[in-house]
């Protein structure tokens, strides 16, 4: 058991990216598999697919890597922490790498992009960034 499972999905990712793995496979949860969707709308991860195994359902995340393979997901932090919870007004909501990153906030609305927020004229909780 993980104390920040967040964290350990992004770290999983980045280890996967580093070494040229296709596939990442990690226990399923909605604010996981919430921030799956958003990794592949935003074109970071080729597919996923939600397994109903029992006990616990699972997550399989297919990695993408350009032409020379390299990975698409270049970087991943984890900015709200179970010990420091860093939240955003809805002006205060960050670019990433002037605009070339997204940030995953989690609102009242759902788990969205930081720029979908900011459109939406909503705040919450910076979750991470990812480039």
């Amino acid at each position: 058991m993980t104390n920040d499972p967040i964290a350990d999905m992004l770290a999983r990712l980045n280890n996967a990216a580093a070494i040229h793995h296709p596939q990442v496979v990690m226990p399923a949860s909605k604010l996981r598999v919430a921030i799956a969707r958003i990794l592949k709308d935003e074109g970071y991860i080729d597919k996923l697919e939600v397994t109903k195994d029992r006990p616990q359902a699972m997550l399989r995340l297919w990695l993408k890597y350009d032409g020379a393979k390299k990975p698409v997901l270049s970087g991943v932090r984890r900015i709200s922490k179970p010990g420091r919870r860093v939240y955003a007004g809805k002006t205060d909501v960050p670019w990433v790498q002037h605009g070339l990153g997204i940030a995953i906030v989690s609102t009242t609305r759902g788990v969205m992009t930081g720029a979908r927020a900011k459109r939406m004229g909503l705040g919450g909780e910076i979750l991470c960034y990812v480039w």
